[in-house]
């Protein structure tokens, strides 16, 4: 802008306003130019990401309204509303609680106090922003907002989007480095032009004579010497490829706005470039690998498996009435009867949910049997001890339902119910019979869920210090079990196969115990034939966690399915994973994930089943919990990689040949072929124009047939030095030729010096541009022949070549005064095309 500036007073000083101008002001619209597309592509971006961030805070609570539990945005909360909390929810609004069991809040995000806060009607105020660590209960919402204590902080506080990623910071040292010899060669460029300008020994960058002396020539000197500072100037802003990081922005935003569309919503920046690079996927199966739709479909009671599983006939009435009890206060869903009449409408968690509608099928009356009891402590389920339990008043007794996995219940099971009522010691023999009803289930894919129960005197129950009362575990009685199915999702067996073949390996984490794990991991094609023969280990979360360190890393790569796994058995296995060189990726959705989430390379939650908690650990949410999305994030991971890459070979390869031609016409002949005014509109080309075509290249199916990049491959690789150098060597030795010997190739003698140099000038600035025009194509599919393949689905990789095209047409036909170009014949502008195409043929 300063060179500009001395050049538009000193051109009007000398020649006049009229014909002084156009060298200050060409330069002066090529860098508004510059400036004007650069800000306006950031613009789009940030606003792109305003929109995302507005995406990733709009959180989807439940609430009760007219009796029953819908979906909501917490937009859209009111005062007046009543909002069910469980383990792992964030509070969504101030509020008052108005029933629950247990409810642990952490307000440490508020009072900055780590130690957690139990509410009950002594302590009933609820603040937005915190945590559900315990319990569960029912608040009225009393504030939302800005009139919350959380949106009065976050009222005062703006959060900044503008964080850069770890390939970001990369380019950008890359951005420097190149900087830095751009900057020193144009310091050369610059001292040898003064010397040879100054000495009389070459022609200046405008076509001028050599310095003079003389008052006249002292004015045309100076403005001699400053063009040939503005040509220096202009080689660090070509040299400088800030356009990298701008690329990496784009692709990213051009990325996030695609992978929504795909059901994913992107939390960190970093997370997009880094999944791409994943070599391992620890999936939940809950959910994620399967529907997370369950249904009782099988039972088993009083000793006798029940045909069909809701025929409980032949059961003894006071048997069936404390299973029922069990299921109606052992549940934190609830049953909603429609005004219509139509049919009752079950509420809460999947597992829940089946229990419930099994419940209804057997003739349990929900609200009825709840008022016949009252609830004196709930032990919400716990991920350690896979069960929770409750205890209820009902007359002179208290009885203490449990119910949880099914292996772990029953080895505390002293005894159990026959058909007639009547309850039997647990002999060996009936724990065997009903181990292997467990494990036929099992073997069949069933989760089995057992209910067993104890009683104790009302007179044992301590209470004025109910929430310190530890429920009795052992000497329990069992009432039944059930086995749910929750079959796979559709398209997960195809997903697998397709991470398999590109080098990612699924392994599965679940709660489940082994033979249901193994038969679910061979349903979705975790497991196969080959895997069960190989050294491929399935193996318990307790039998992982009591491992050395060093042994844990010596089988962490060979574990496909992990059964039984607690949450400290799953962030082990990321550590060991990572220490191994992986880049891990993990799928979770509770609140005990969330250690893993947050130490995986990407953590990825499930927007539906996922808690608050789990979201607020992880770089990516998946919005409809479908594993087939995590495999398209990891497409689309590769694809911002392979962007960038492309990026960086169209950008260096233009920056060496510039640089170099630049130089050595500029020591060799004292004068350089591309003035100020053509290097900046081919900064514009590579840098601005470049990114938006290149950046924004859609992912292929080729991309999931390459093996993960790994944290330690290089960002160029041998096949893109390999394009660069022969291309740019191309470009060097075509255009260095016509630069020193255009004249006699076009047949100018008979032509003035000044014209000469001007048509040779002009037909080299036009083939340098052709040249990258076609670079963008070559750039496109850096590893193939066919660079043309699929390159009509990209429109606006086809409208920024077709707008650079008719552009260049436009500067060298119509804008000779501002660019210093004469026009071309055809002849020459089919020569010009010709050379910039004979790369791709």
């Amino acid at each position: 802008m300063v060179a500009a500036a001395i050049s538009l007073s000193l051109g009007m000083a000398t020649e006049g306003v009229k014909d002084g101008w156009y060298d200050g002001g060409s330069i002066f619209f090529a860098v508004f130019l510059v400036i004007f597309v650069t800000a306006t592509s950031d613009y789009r971006q940030s606003l792109q990401f305003q929109h995302l961030n507005e995406e990733k805070q709009n959180i989807q609570v439940e609430v009760i309204r007219g009796g029953k539990r819908v979906g909501a945005s917490i937009f859209d909360l009111v005062v007046g509303d009543v909002v069910p909390l469980k383990i792992g929810d964030q509070v969504p609004a101030d509020g008052v609680l108005i029933s629950g069991h247990s409810l642990a809040i952490d307000e440490s995000s508020m009072t900055g106090e780590s130690k957690i806060v139990h509410k009950d009607q002594k302590a009933p105020m609820l603040m937005s922003g915190c945590k559900v660590v315990d319990g569960y209960g029912s608040m009225l919402v009393t504030g939302v907002g800005t009139n919350t204590e959380w949106g009065t902080l976050m009222a005062n506080l703006s959060e900044d989007i503008g964080e850069e990623t770890p390939l970001q910071v990369r380019l950008n040292g890359v951005a420097t480095l190149i900087g830095i010899v751009g900057l020193s060669v144009a310091g050369v460029v610059l001292v040898v032009l003064w010397i040879r300008y100054f000495t009389g020994h070459s022609n200046n960058p405008d076509g001028t004579t050599a310095f003079v002396a003389g008052t006249t020539g002292a004015k045309q000197g100076f403005m001699g010497a400053i063009s040939i500072f503005t040509v220096a100037v202009t080689i660090v802003v070509v040299a400088v490829p800030e356009g990298l990081p701008l690329a990496v922005t784009l692709t990213l935003a051009y990325s996030m706005r695609k992978m929504m569309r795909d059901k994913a919503l992107v939390r960190r920046l970093s997370s997009c470039e880094t999944m791409g690079s994943a070599t391992t996927i620890c999936s939940d199966k809950t959910g994620t690998l399967t529907l997370n739709k369950m249904t009782v479909v099988e039972a088993y009671l009083s000793g006798t498996k029940l045909n069909p599983c809701d025929n409980t006939g032949m059961i003894f009435s006071s048997v069936a009435s404390l299973l029922v009890e069990g299921i109606a206060q052992n549940t934190a869903g609830a049953v909603f009867s429609p005004e219509d009449g139509g049919a009752a409408e079950v509420a809460g968690s999947p597992t829940e949910k089946a229990i419930l509608s099994w419940g209804l099928e057997i003739g349990m009356n929900f609200t009825d049997v709840r008022s016949k009891s009252s609830v004196l402590r709930v032990l919400p389920f716990n991920s350690v001890k896979k069960r929770g339990g409750v205890a209820v008043q009902s007359d002179a007794y208290v009885h203490i339902h449990w119910k949880g996995a099914a292996e772990l219940v029953l080895a505390s099971c002293k005894s159990w119910f026959s058909v007639d009522g009547s309850v039997h010691p647990m002999s060996s023999d009936k724990y065997n019979e009903l181990k292997r009803f467990i494990d036929d289930m099992s073997m069949s894919s069933l989760r089995c869920i057992a209910f067993a129960y104890c009683t104790c005197e009302l007179s044992m129950v301590p209470r004025e210090d109910l929430d310190k009362w530890q429920l009795p575990e052992e000497n329990l009685t069992l009432l039944g079990m059930v086995g749910i199915k929750d079959p796979c999702r559709p398209g997960v067996r195809d997903a697998v196969q397709l991470c398999s073949a590109a080098g990612v390996k699924v392994r599965m984490v679940t709660g489940d115990n082994v033979e249901t794990a193994k038969a679910i991991a061979f349903e979705c094609g975790i497991l196969n034939a080959k895997d069960a023969a190989s050294e491929t280990i399935i193996i318990e979360g307790k039998v992982f966690r009591e491992m050395s360190e060093t042994a844990r890393e010596e089988v962490a790569d060979k574990i496909t399915v992990m059964a039984r796994s607690s949450p400290n058995d799953k962030l082990l296995l990321v550590q060991a994973l990572k220490r191994k060189g992986h880049v891990v990726a993990v799928t979770g959705d509770g609140t005990n994930d969330a250690p893993a989430l947050h130490e995986a390379d990407i953590g990825l939650s499930m927007g539906i089943s996922g808690t608050e908690v789990a979201k607020e650990s992880s770089d990516i949410i998946i919005l409809d919990d479908d594993f087939t999305s995590v495999v398209k994030v990891v497409r689309w991971g590769r694809s911002v990689y392979a962007n960038i890459q492309k990026f960086i070979q169209f950008q260096l390869t233009v920056n060496v040949a510039a640089l170099v031609i630049n130089v050595v016409a500029a020591v060799s002949s004292g004068a350089v072929p591309l003035n100020a005014v053509e290097l900046l509109w081919v900064n514009l080309i590579m840098d601005t124009l470049g990114a938006l075509a290149l950046a924004t290249e859609p992912p292929t199916d080729n991309l999931m047939k390459r093996h993960p990049v790994g944290r330690r491959e290089p960002l160029v690789t041998n096949i893109m030095w390999r394009n660069l150098f022969i291309q740019a060597l191309y470009q060097i030795t075509v255009l260095l030729v016509f630069n020193f010997d255009g004249k006699r190739i076009f047949h100018l003698h008979n032509e003035s010096r000044e014209c000469a140099d001007k048509m040779k000038n002009t037909f080299v600035f036009n083939a340098f541009v052709f040249c990258q025009i076609f670079n963008e194509f070559n750039a496109r599919k850096p590893e193939e022949k066919n660079v043309l393949r699929g390159v009509t689905s990209n429109r606006l990789f086809m409208g920024i070549v077709g707008i650079t095209t008719v552009l260049q047409i436009l500067i060298i036909e119509f804008l000779g005064k501002f660019f210093g170009t004469v026009r071309l014949g055809w002849k020459l502008w089919l020569l010009s095309v010709a050379i910039g195409a004979v790369r791709y043929i």
